[in-house]
């Protein structure tokens, strides 16, 4: 069973148990993260695409770490003028790894009933 999930505008194709390294995303270490699908296979039926449908699944992730990935030069001249610009990136990463794939989990009627009434 896998999934293709949504996070920071970048597409993942993710399965449980998988580690993946995203954009910094605001969660603190340790924290569960909702992500979006945008595709699902489960492991005995077709691909579900269907807004809809997608609305019933689930794909859970729980922060591991932040990280920084490598440092970058970036590195510009002009030939023969003695002009040279030198600067840096490292990209501020965080480190998810996926828990749950699968239908949402559907809340009990006494559950419902009690969250009313406590209204």
């Amino acid at each position: 069973m896998y999934a293709v999930v949504k996070v920071s505008g970048k597409q993942y194709r993710v399965e449980e148990g998988q580690s993946l390294l995203v954009d910094r995303i605001d969660a603190p270490e340790g924290e569960r993260v909702q992500l979006e699908p945008l595709l699902w296979r489960p492991d005995d039926g077709e691909p579900v695409v269907a807004p809809e449908e997608l609305a019933k699944v689930q794909v859970e992730a729980i922060v591991k770490a932040h990280e920084r990935g490598p440092k970058l030069r970036i590195l510009k001249f002009k030939p023969k003028k003695g002009y040279k610009r030198r600067t840096g990136f490292r990209a501020e990463l965080t480190r998810l790894e996926v828990s749950k794939i699968g239908p949402r989990a559907r809340r009990s009627s006494k559950t419902k009933k009690a969250d009313t009434d406590g209204s």
